[in-house]
């Protein structure tokens, strides 16, 4: 049986790897998506991460097409209530406005919940901060979602330390909801979001990590090397500057790993993350059944003091 980990105070539980749903509709259609869900649900995952906006970037989408696959999967498989799915307002606008207006919360929330095809929403994040609307609103609206048991627990995705301590001391101070969850930007190569007084914030309140970006949109899979590599992706652009900071110095630490250890460098990436004080579990995407069995793979890694050591000062 899959070790499974607490996610703060949310009441949720997951192995340490939350599978991230960006990709649905998008670079994986329906049949691998459902394929992609039903291999991760078998090996013992519990947790999926979506938006509404998702996938609004792509032509002819306007959002919520993760949702909607997300929901029809749920149906046909038979996993609602097994399965628990995390997904976010505040990026796409629309019914009731935009950012995190309350108007807009309410709308969101119901047009998420007609797409994902339940009754509640297992973990709600605001997805980015909005600081044009008081933060006691945003609460406020919130709860009123809490209340009406369409929202089981919230989580905060792209916060500022202050922002987030701001937002407990209120939510103490009101009787409001407080944020469970936080789901920042994180990996061996980008630590300067995250490390510091954001997640001593999270340490200190209990607040469970899912961080986004943790294979550095395939930079730590070892991939790219040199320039000569940038062209195996859309992304390879985006390679220069880790390669040319502590980008080759940390694949030189994970080559190491990777030697003692027998496991991927998209493993260790994983296990180095998970391994993380206040982080729970780690999200991540995969477009094929390969892909997703090495991330899967991930869950039985153990790194010794030593190899995350070596990691974390080749990084720093």
């Amino acid at each position: 049986m899959t070790q499974t980990r607490e996610l703060g105070a949310s009441g949720l539980t997951t192995p340490p790897l939350v599978f991230g749903g960006n990709v649905f509709g998008w670079t994986a259609d329906k049949a691998m998506s459902f394929r992609l869900l039903d291999r991760f649900a078998d090996a013992g995952g519990t947790l999926v991460d979506t938006a509404d906006v998702y996938s609004a970037w792509v032509p002819g989408h306007s959002g919520g097409e993760s949702e909607a696959i997300i929901g029809e999967w749920l149906k046909a498989s038979g996993k609602a209530g097994k399965v628990q799915v995390a997904t976010k307002v505040g990026m796409l606008d629309g019914e009731g406005g935009s950012g995190l207006a309350p108007s807009r919360i309410a709308a969101a929330c119901d047009a998420s919940l007609q797409r994902l095809g339940v009754e509640t929403i297992d973990l709600y994040f605001a997805h980015q901060d909005d600081e044009s609307v008081p933060q006691e609103d945003v609460l406020a609206a919130f709860d009123a979602l809490i209340r009406a048991g369409k929202v089981r627990a919230l989580g905060a995705s792209n916060f500022h330390a202050a922002r987030l301590k701001s937002a407990l001391e209120i939510a103490t101070r009101a009787g409001l909801p407080h944020y469970r969850v936080l789901q920042p930007e994180y990996n061996l190569v980008s630590r300067h979001k995250f490390e510091g007084e954001l997640q001593d914030l999270c340490v200190a309140h209990n607040i469970g990590v899912v961080p986004y970006y943790g294979l550095a949109s395939g930079f730590l899979t070892g991939k790219y090397r040199s320039a000569a590599d940038f062209g195996k992706s859309v992304r390879g652009g985006r390679m220069a500057a880790l390669l040319e900071g502590k980008g080759a110095a940390v694949l030189e630490a994970m080559d190491s790993v990777a030697s003692e250890t027998g496991a991927s460098h998209a493993q260790i990436a994983l296990a180095w993350l998970a391994a993380q004080p206040g982080v729970t579990a780690p999200i991540a995407s995969a477009t094929s059944l390969e892909q997703l069995d090495e991330l899967i793979g991930a869950w039985d890694v153990q790194l010794t003091r030593d190899q995350l050591d070596r990691l974390t000062a080749a990084g720093a």
